[in-house]
């Protein structure tokens, strides 16, 4: 690892404050990405600058992230990539702060509101069918690649209303922005989804349907239409926003169900316990780190924050602070009351949460229903991804035919 030495450091970060953490590489995360993590809490300042990666803030405790997120006069959601980029890709509703943001989140919410969400899991229930069902029989697979990867991609393409022959090239594509880290990787792949989107947009402009982007055509905002870069932006959110999060938090869970014969057996004989099993593992196993750039000026929690310095939330570690949730390494479905920040909160809570538990909750369902027991494959190697939107590439499960 490099030193500190190595890097340029404003004269205005007090030297308690700098510890040297590679969001990306760092050694000491392992392939147990969420436990080696934590030992930050222990290991350094609950609010610290690091010189990598162009330098920035991370911020690991539950009260303390919820403060920043809550206050975006001085910490915008205009710039959320570390390192900085110029001309960042625009995301609509996430990198507007209200109330500029508040007219757009509206519109979305006929599609997300607990109601509708409700209304969709008969569709929800069908793809986790249809996808768990191609693995059973073989008594073994990838659960990230043949059923956690495929699953999420497969309700928003049909939300979205986009042709299903071309869920294996969009999932392809979610990977790829994600392990992007260079301005020209990151321009280079989202222009490729802006591509597809803008095909389906103009599609759906001659031939609306039932669903979100011919939605997004017709809705008012503000008593206006949304322009075509609007729509577009919008449902690049939502595509990112749709592919990972369950994707990943399915899979760091169940590497973990698989080891505990016990509550596979408890939880497979009363599925009542599912929603306990979702709570413990969007806790346990979050992977949405969440950035923010300084407006103005503040000294906040002993730090001084200044204009243009970004700010990492780990939201992931603020699920794992002993402050909020005792013995937070374990993983507990008895767990009374967990604090859970993984969708954020305020101003930018996830407007994709609900449909994220349902089908976290639809998945564990079906999959116990058809292997109530299972485990992990000996001598695995776990490929995984750091950064804004941590990942894990593969999780190799068997069971008895």
């Amino acid at each position: 690892m490099q030193t500190q030495a190595s890097y340029n450091v404003p004269d205005y970060i007090p030297k308690n404050l700098i510890f040297d953490f590679d969001i990306y590489h760092d050694p000491r995360v392992t392939s147990d990405v969420h436990n080696t993590y934590e030992t930050l809490h222990r290991d350094a300042p609950d609010v610290f600058y690091t010189p990598r990666n162009g330098g920035h803030w991370m911020i690991m405790r539950y009260d303390l992230i919820t403060e920043v997120v809550r206050d975006p006069e001085h910490f915008s959601a205009k710039e959320m990539s570390i390192p900085r980029v110029p001309n960042p890709v625009p995301m609509i509703p996430l990198n507007l702060d209200p109330p500029v943001s508040i007219p757009y989140r509206q519109a979305l919410m006929p599609y997300f509101a607990p109601k509708t969400v409700a209304a969709m899991e008969g569709k929800v229930r069908e793809w986790a069918i249809k996808i768990i069902d191609k693995v059973v029989a073989k008594g073994e697979c990838d659960f990230v690649q043949d059923v956690s990867a495929l699953f999420p991609v497969s309700i928003f393409m049909e939300l979205m209303g986009l042709p299903l022959e071309r869920l294996y090239e969009l999932r392809a594509l979610a990977d790829e922005f994600f392990e992007a880290r260079s301005q020209e990787s990151i321009n280079t792949c989202a222009a490729k989804i802006y591509g597809l989107l803008g095909e389906q947009l103009e599609l759906k402009k001659t031939a609306p349907k039932q669903d979100l982007i011919s939605y997004l055509i017709s809705v008012d905002v503000s008593g206006r239409k949304l322009s075509t870069d609007e729509i577009l932006n919008m449902c690049f959110v939502i595509f990112l926003g749709g592919m990972d999060t369950v994707t990943n938090v399915a899979a760091f869970s169940f590497r973990e169900f698989a080891k505990d014969a016990a509550l596979q057996k408890r939880i497979a004989g009363d599925l009542s316990l599912v929603p306990k099993f979702v709570d413990e593992s969007l806790r346990c196993f979050g992977v949405v780190n969440t950035p923010r750039i300084v407006a103005k000026d503040i000294d906040k929690f002993g730090a001084p924050f200044r204009v243009g310095d970004m700010v990492l939330n780990c939201l992931p570690m603020a699920g794992r602070d002993e402050r909020k949730n005792a013995d937070p390494n374990k993983f507990d479905i008895d767990r009374k009351n967990p604090e859970i920040l993984i969708f954020s909160t305020g101003p930018h809570l996830c407007i994709g949460s609900l449909l994220a538990r349902l089908e976290l909750r639809v998945l564990t369902e079906e999959w116990l229903k058809r292997i109530p027991s299972f485990t992990l494959k000996p001598n695995v190697e776990y490929a995984v991804r750091l950064g804004t939107v941590m990942g894990i590439m593969n999780l190799p499960l068997q069971w008895d035919k």
